[in-house]
């Protein structure tokens, strides 16, 4: 279809990606506008490690949202070298830019972020999440009047993900936004990843959300057999740790995190696949992975698109 035909029909679509520092509500994001939960979430930084599309069709156009993981300046293993590069590498050839910040805060992250944008020509949109923690909104006002002289160059747009709000303000300057083309998904498409990716990670949200903060780095899941029959699904899956005393904290006493997180998961992964699930899980030690370029690939985080 030629782009006047196109036009006249229409339809748009194109690439969007969510970008910020870690812990200001990217994945949050991602699952209001989807209406559904694909990436995993936790207040713990760090837990979005690898980046994931999301796939809104409408009527006259197709939004391809591209959640990344936190940029981070203040760290430098392979493992955060990675995660720096996954983010960065969805600004190429995206057609629109969402930086997301939190409300009341500014740092020097957002400005490293912000510089790094400044030579991409796509529309960008500067938008302020969480705004549903101030009542009285007029307390936000010098913030987005300061930011303003800073971003000139982009719209803001105060929004709040948990709550949905002005999420259909943002869906509307989204859509007008992309460029005409036909959908590049078919409608049954919603996300790049695969059914073994998402069992991966709802196990390792319930994890992450059950630990205390330093563990959750530490942690990764593989998935060892995926076997899917018309009603069941049989998961196996293995949680790797760095130590011996970082498995004891996974496993708890009497096995008792470990049993909670995997019922937790299971019961989000049977609403995703539409199915039964059983899930059987095991903890192992491979040392210092997280400082071995080698486990990055290992465990799933290079190269496991479909």
């Amino acid at each position: 279809m030629t782009d006047d035909l196109l036009k006249k029909s229409g339809f748009s679509c194109g690439y969007v990606t969510i970008l910020g520092r870690p812990n200001v509500g990217k994945s949050t994001l991602l699952n209001r506008l989807l209406d559904q939960k694909l990436s995993i979430i936790s207040r713990k930084p760090q837990t979005t490690r690898v980046h994931l599309l999301g796939i809104k069709n409408h009527d006259n156009y197709q939004a391809i949202y591209i959640d990344t993981p936190g940029i981070q300046n203040d760290f430098d293993s392979p493992l955060h070298r990675h995660m720096n590069a996954e983010a960065k590498n969805s600004l190429e050839g995206v057609d629109v830019i969402l930086f997301i910040i939190e409300a009341m805060k500014w740092g020097k992250a957002d400005e490293v972020i912000l510089d790094m944008i400044a030579g991409y020509k796509q529309m960008k949109f500067l938008v302020i999440n969480k705004i549903d923690k101030y009542k009285d909104k007029s307390e936000l006002l010098p913030f987005i009047k300061t930011l303003s002289e800073s971003v000139d160059d982009m719209e803001i747009i105060p929004i709040s993900a948990r709550l949905g709000k002005n999420i259909d303000i943002l869906e509307k300057l989204v859509a007008e936004s992309l460029p005409a083309s036909p959908a590049l998904y078919s409608e049954e498409h919603s996300t790049n990843r695969n059914k073994r990716f998402f069992a991966a990670e709802y196990l390792r949200e319930k994890l992450i959300n059950r630990l205390g903060d330093e563990i959750p780095y530490r942690l990764a899941v593989t998935i060892d057999e995926f076997e899917e029959d018309k009603d069941i699904i049989n998961i196996k899956a293995t949680i790797w740790v760095e130590g011996n005393s970082q498995k004891n904290i996974v496993v708890g006493k009497g096995g008792n995190i470990l049993k909670l997180a995997g019922e937790a998961a299971r019961k989000d992964m049977e609403i995703l696949y539409d199915k039964k699930v059983y899930l059987n899980t095991w903890v192992k030690v491979k040392k210092n992975w997280t400082q071995l370029d080698s486990s990055l690939e290992l465990f799933g985080l290079i190269d496991n698109e479909i």
